[in-house]
């Protein structure tokens, strides 16, 4: 466990959790650690929000003194960074976003020269020294100070990847982007209007207070309303920092990350490109994404939450395609973390090679109602255990069988358990949670349902 970094980065509000003085120290780190051979260059990316600029500069300053050479992407996406981080041979990449969060957070996401995110005891080392009351690392002199680079050129060249990735025209395509007036509020629509489509685009006037506000793929109803009024072919939704993608088919109707893999994953099976014959999901994929993958005779893996654990599992098993249901979607034959520009081109790859509505790839695909309650208990791992609310768990997968499930997990930031119940109807899901929550009641673990 990490005292600062969780799972995607040190993230919390600006000015609160998330500190300046917090960047300047990450980057004299970094600075100093990756120059030992030779001065450093690293890749600075950041999303819209008002005080990404604050810790851009915050950080710049800490690696220019250490002797390292920072390169400004300015706005941009967070698999930008991880694309040119390797491509361009950095020594590592940082991205400034809190991702989906509202405009008050930020976070600080450390990337490897592979484009992965930096393995644990480096970050063990950071944070040590961000505790540290006295500077043990020297500040760089004379022409030893590094330099602050504008590297925009960089965005021109991850752009083209894309493209090319893209490889045919969408001439003849109605598409609407909702950017989330966030990194991908000018990327999205140069991408599609150089591959000839007519794009209609919303989330792209971003003022820095903005991003994610009823915008973007956390708030799908606007993406809805312009296809449906514009008569759109698609619809592709984007988060604060493009790691996500969402979409809406011709008919206004949302599509997960698990409709987007279901598609991508039964079209490279029909054309032999699914290596490994293998999807990785999280453990929060719909039940109703398993039985198609089933009937498909497609196999899948289920891992933690969290876009890292998706891609531990790809890279252990070499397996192509893993997601999450909320829009990180990797696909390791582009790249080794999720983008949302990356998945919405495959999504078209696939729209294109069929010839068929975005609403017939998904048709087959029965999606169950889930509910979801986070509750506040007393001691998390207490109730887990406690034999009461097991014995109330298991009887209620009993009753389900193969018609639901339930997942319960914990929060690991707050004293939060989140239960979750997958079932045929929205009534009967509820029934089930609320029915769990109760037995957790009774025996006085319960503070709060959220």
């Amino acid at each position: 466990m990490y005292k600062y970094f969780g799972t995607d980065g040190f993230r919390g509000t600006a000015n609160v959790d998330l500190m300046p003085e917090h960047a300047f120290k990450i980057g004299r780190f970094l600075g100093w650690y990756f120059s030992k051979k030779s001065p450093a260059k690293i890749l600075i990316g950041k999303d819209t929000r008002r005080s990404s600029y604050m810790f851009e500069s915050a950080l710049a300053s800490g690696i220019a003194a250490s002797g390292a050479d920072a390169y400004l992407l300015h706005v941009t996406t967070t698999a930008s960074v991880s694309y040119l981080a390797c491509e361009e041979n950095f020594d590592c990449g940082i991205m400034i976003s809190a991702s989906h969060n509202p405009f008050y957070d930020n976070g600080i996401k450390l990337i490897n020269s592979s484009g992965e995110k930096i393995d644990g005891e480096l970050i063990h080392e950071i944070e040590a020294y961000i505790d540290s009351e006295s500077d043990t690392i020297p500040h760089a002199e004379r022409d030893g100070i590094g330099r602050v680079v504008d590297y925009a050129d960089g965005r021109a060249k991850y752009l083209d990847y894309i493209i090319k990735l893209a490889g045919r025209s969408y001439e003849g395509l109605k598409i609407g982007l909702d950017c989330a007036n966030g990194s991908a509020w000018k990327m999205a629509k140069d991408i599609f209007d150089s591959l000839g489509a007519e794009t209609y685009v919303i989330g792209n006037k971003p003022n820095g207070l903005n991003i994610n506000l009823d915008c973007g793929s956390t708030h799908i109803d606007s993406l809805k309303q312009l296809v449906k009024d514009n008569n759109l072919d698609i619809g592709l939704a984007f988060d604060g920092d493009a790691d996500r993608c969402l979409a809406v088919d011709e008919k206004g109707n949302f599509l997960s990350g698990d409709h987007i893999m279901y598609i991508c994953a039964k079209h490279m099976k029909k054309h032999g490109l699914l290596k490994t014959n293998t999807v990785v999901t999280t453990v929060m994929s719909n039940l109703g994404l398993y039985k198609m993958f089933d009937e498909l005779e497609i196999d899948y893996l289920k891992t933690a939450v969290g876009d890292k654990y998706v891609w531990e599992a790809m890279k252990e098993g070499s397996h192509i395609i893993g997601g999450e249901q909320s829009g990180h979607i990797i696909h390791s034959d582009c790249l080794c973390t999720g983008d949302g520009l990356i998945s919405a081109v495959k999504l078209m790859h696939v729209v294109l090679d069929e010839g068929l509505p975005v609403s017939k790839l998904h048709e087959e695909l029965v999606i169950f109602p889930q509910v979801l309650k986070n509750v506040i208990v007393t001691d998390k791992d207490e109730t887990l255990n406690d034999g009461f609310v097991q014995a109330r768990v298991k009887e209620l997968e009993a009753a389900l069988g193969n018609c639901g499930r339930i997942l319960l997990r914990k929060s690991g930031t707050e004293p939060v358990l989140r239960i979750m119940a997958e079932a045929e109807t929205i009534e009967r899901c509820n029934e089930v949670v609320d029915s769990i929550i109760d037995a957790m009641n009774q025996k006085a673990y319960l503070i709060e349902v959220r």
